[in-house]
């Protein structure tokens, strides 16, 4: 295939998009292929402002990790993290914390080997490669046991996977069994899309997205809110990703995305 790069290991399929490769397309990133970013472009074409978006929802990632230091946490288990791009968890938090440690897990084969790579040298991040909606399987991975000390508050992020998860895949099960994993005083940091301010708009993304690996499942503000069932909800509860304990203030905030940060008791 003429479209595939040298470091694209032979089991991948360059002619299926997946979700890591259009994010990481959208976010201007250069680990991706033609057929995703002809879906990267289609997303766009119905919702212009997708690359603005797609950044909102990453300084998310990086608000709530250093909200999490702060907090004392020193370990993450970052679930579906996607391929590498500037401003990953173990920059994040090592900067502020150089003994944190951090667990990626993902299934994207680009993802998990660009991660193994980036990790070289690093004792205190790691990535596993499995699917995030398998908890059984991601909790008993030697590597996560290896790594993270579930008798000591965990760091939990599901940002941006969540609107890949569908219904009869019970998403408030996958969530409710990485919650009861953790011990008391651990934090959850979930991002999920919604259509809820521009249906028509998100209803074209979805028909773009539909013949991907990753068929997307936008969720409104209660269905959403429901994922923290259990937790108790830190302010300022869930809201709309820049208005997420904002470092500036916005003039227009893209209300595409919405996020929460709750602790378990």
């Amino acid at each position: 295939m003429t479209d595939r790069p040298a470091w694209v290991p032979d089991s991948i399929n360059t002619e299926l998009p997946s979700a890591a490769r259009v994010y990481d397309y959208l976010l201007g990133g250069g680990h991706n292929f033609a057929v995703d970013r002809v879906v990267g472009e289609k997303v766009l074409l119905a919702l212009p402002n997708g690359g603005q978006i797609a950044g909102s929802n990453r300084a998310f990632l990086r608000r709530a990790v250093l909200f999490m230091i702060d907090q004392g946490i020193t370990q993450f288990l970052d679930l579906g993290s996607g391929i590498p791009t500037v401003g990953n968890v173990h920059e994040i938090a090592q900067q502020a914390d150089p003994t944190a440690r951090v667990v990626y897990v993902d299934y994207d084969e680009v993802a998990v080997t660009h991660s193994e790579l980036l990790l070289q040298g690093n004792d205190n991040a790691t990535v596993v490669a499995a699917d995030a909606t398998r908890p059984e399987r991601v909790l008993s991975a030697p590597a996560v046991r290896k790594m993270l000390d579930f008798d000591k508050p965990v760091g939990l992020l599901m940002v941006a996977v969540l609107h890949f998860v569908p219904d009869e895949k019970k998403p408030h099960e996958v969530l409710a069994r990485y919650i009861d994993a953790l011990p008391s005083g651990s934090l959850v940091a979930l991002s999920h899309l919604t259509a809820d301010a521009k249906p028509a708009e998100m209803a074209a993304v979805v028909e773009a997205m539909k013949n991907s690996r990753d068929p997307m499942y936008f969720r409104s503000h209660a269905e959403f809110s429901g994922m923290f069932g259990g937790l108790e909800m830190l302010e300022p509860g869930v809201v709309s990703a820049p208005n997420w304990r904002p470092e500036v203030d916005y003039d227009t905030s893209p209300d595409d995305v919405y996020v929460g940060l709750a602790r378990k008791a």
